[in-house]
């Protein structure tokens, strides 16, 4: 049986991909519809596609917000949520799902670096995002400023959210995890090469049925899915166990 040991020194960073999502039964992005309405997901999620036709892009994501429903965490979000309750602040969850399953296991501090999918905006005034479960087919949402309610997600040809928080942490981090991603998308693709570049040792350890495209970067991978792995990955060593 596979195990990591987590000191009481460690900093964990544990990155999420669609695989742990799969599981709940959420399709993949790019295979959500696989291709919707004769339209690449490229085509309705992007600014182009936003100032182009509005509508389209909120019948995709409305679509998006409606397959959600009933879905729920898995063994492996719970995983993560029982070892966020032991580490505290010493562990990093970011995702690049935009999905609320992690929130719905349990976890209390997740960065979703491509947003989130029961959040909205507006496109044009600095109002903050805010929750919104609601599904927009008949007419695009207005704000008060006049600027139009867009999802609160980061399309393609825009910078994920929080990369500062995400960068620092890589830095500070000793244990990085990934779980479940492709090892293709950037800059995700690159936090285990970050994260293992600096002067310290940091243990990079993925998890996933499949190898990842970075595999390289990880010092081993552990064949499985997140439910079969994540429940019994962790070993987590308490203060008084060190000072034994």
């Amino acid at each position: 049986m596979t195990t990591i040991e987590i000191s009481p020194s460690d900093r964990v960073f544990i990155l999420t991909g669609a695989g742990i999502s799969a599981e709940s039964g959420l399709p993949t992005f790019r295979g959500a519809d696989g291709i919707w309405r004769q339209h690449r997901v490229e085509e309705v999620a992007s600014p182009v596609a936003w100032q182009r036709d509005p509508k389209m892009v909120w019948e995709f994501y409305s679509m998006r917000r409606r397959v959600h429903e009933g879905k729920q965490p898995n063994a492996g979000h719970r995983a993560l949520a029982q070892l966020e309750a032991q580490l505290g602040e010493r562990m990093f969850l970011c995702t690049q799902n935009v999905d609320a399953l992690h929130e719905r296991g349990g976890s209390r501090r997740v960065v979703h670096m491509h947003g989130e999918l029961f959040k909205s905006r507006c496109d044009t005034c600095s109002r903050p995002p805010f929750a919104d479960q609601n599904t927009y087919e008949e007419e695009v949402p207005r704000c008060e400023c006049g600027g139009r309610i867009r999802p609160h997600i980061c399309w393609f040809g825009e910078t994920p959210y929080e990369l500062d928080r995400i960068f620092d942490e890589l830095q500070r981090c000793t244990v990085l995890v990934a779980v479940g991603t492709s090892g293709l998308v950037e800059p995700a693709a690159s936090f285990a090469a970050y994260a293992r570049s600096s002067h310290r040792r940091v243990r990079a350890i993925y998890v996933g049925p499949e190898e990842p495209a970075n595999r390289l970067d990880f010092e081993r991978c552990v064949a499985g899915t997140a439910t079969e792995v994540l429940p019994t990955l962790f070993a987590v060593r308490s203060e008084a166990a060190r000072a034994v």
